[in-house]
């Protein structure tokens, strides 16, 4: 699985809590989340277009990072 790097707009608790749920939705990646960095990883074979989209449903703005 590739492990791509995502910047989210999170500020608080409860934006990095929607972006949990949101991942947790898809069942087949792991991430991990650093708040005060702004910092998203997946580890997914999905499609980084299909991974941004999913994290934009948070509400947050995303940029893509590239992989890590």
């Amino acid at each position: 699985m590739t492990k791509h790097e995502f910047e989210v707009a999170m500020t608080c608790e409860g934006c990095s809590g929607a972006v949990t749920r949101i991942l947790n939705k898809l069942g087949d990646v792991k991430f991990e989340i650093d708040l005060p960095k702004k910092l998203v990883w997946i580890e997914s074979d999905r499609d980084v277009d299909f991974l941004m989209e999913t994290l934009k449903k948070c509400g947050k703005e995303v940029k893509y990072n590239g992989t890590k």
